[in-house]
């Protein structure tokens, strides 16, 4: 993933994640990857390549994991279980890189879960904005004529600052009380975004 622009755009928003506890963290995370699920979904529904049902599934544990802290949830097999969730395809186009950073961004999700994954939030968080990166210089990067026209329209572009926009919002969520069964249920609806995903792609459309 070229990580050219994420580097320097989040600097602070990173700061800040870094110092989060595991369950402050988890609960980020799984929004965003809530977010970045449509994503995967699509593929599948375009491709038949993947396992949408089984990918939502771990989804949901991992809510369930937040919601109720002493589940039984056997999270090596969940890992197993996700890995047979990623797309087959090896030909790196933009739809099945998309759909194998869903699952990498679960995966994070799962490793924090276990107990061995510093820096989990962050490298979720540049999974999204990597991917926002691709879809805006796919669409978008024949235009540029170097490298300072790149990064200002990245910066300008409504896809980013919406990608700056949603990843605060669940921050300020995150941090705005108790962790609770109903800020819980409020984080995962942010992270629904009306089945939106941060590409501004759709099952729906």
């Amino acid at each position: 993933m070229s990580a050219d622009y994420s580097i320097d755009f989040p600097v602070t928003l990173h700061r800040t994640l870094d110092q989060l506890d595991p369950r402050p963290g988890l609960a980020f995370m799984a929004a965003l990857c809530e977010r970045l699920l449509p994503n995967h979904l699509l593929y599948v529904e375009l491709t038949g390549d993947g396992d949408a049902k089984g990918l939502r599934a771990v989804m949901d544990l991992i809510w369930e994991a937040l919601a109720v802290r002493d589940a039984r949830i056997d999270f090596e097999r969940q890992a197993e279980k996700l890995v047979a969730c990623e797309p087959t395809a090896e030909d790196d186009s933009f739809g099945d890189r998309s759909a194998l950073e869903v699952t990498l961004a679960l995966s994070a999700c799962l490793d924090l879960l276990r107990g061995n994954a510093v820096g989990a939030p962050v490298e979720v968080s540049r999974i999204s904005i990597g991917g926002v990166e691709r879809y805006i210089d796919m669409v978008e990067g024949a235009q540029w004529t170097d490298e300072d026209a790149r990064e200002a329209a990245l910066a300008a572009h409504p896809l980013m600052a919406d990608e700056r926009a949603f990843q605060q919002a669940v921050l300020d969520e995150v941090n705005a009380g108790a962790l609770d069964r109903d800020r819980l249920k409020r984080l995962r609806q942010l992270g629904r975004n009306d089945g939106i995903s941060n590409l501004g792609l759709s099952l729906a459309e």
